[in-house]
């Protein structure tokens, strides 16, 4: 059982690395993480008593 966590806590820590590494080198392969801009407008409404 030890043994199974002990994986389990490797391929965790792995998985992390690889996210890390990923967001690091992706945009140098064409992978855009940047959001859509976009203009939002909402009224407001003042002192609404």
């Amino acid at each position: 059982m030890g043994r199974l966590i002990r994986w389990l806590i490797y391929l965790c820590v792995l998985a992390a690395l690889a996210l890390v590494i990923y967001a690091y080198v992706g945009p140098f392969f064409g992978a855009d993480f940047s959001p859509v801009q976009e203009e939002v407008r909402q009224p407001v409404i003042l002192d609404a008593n």
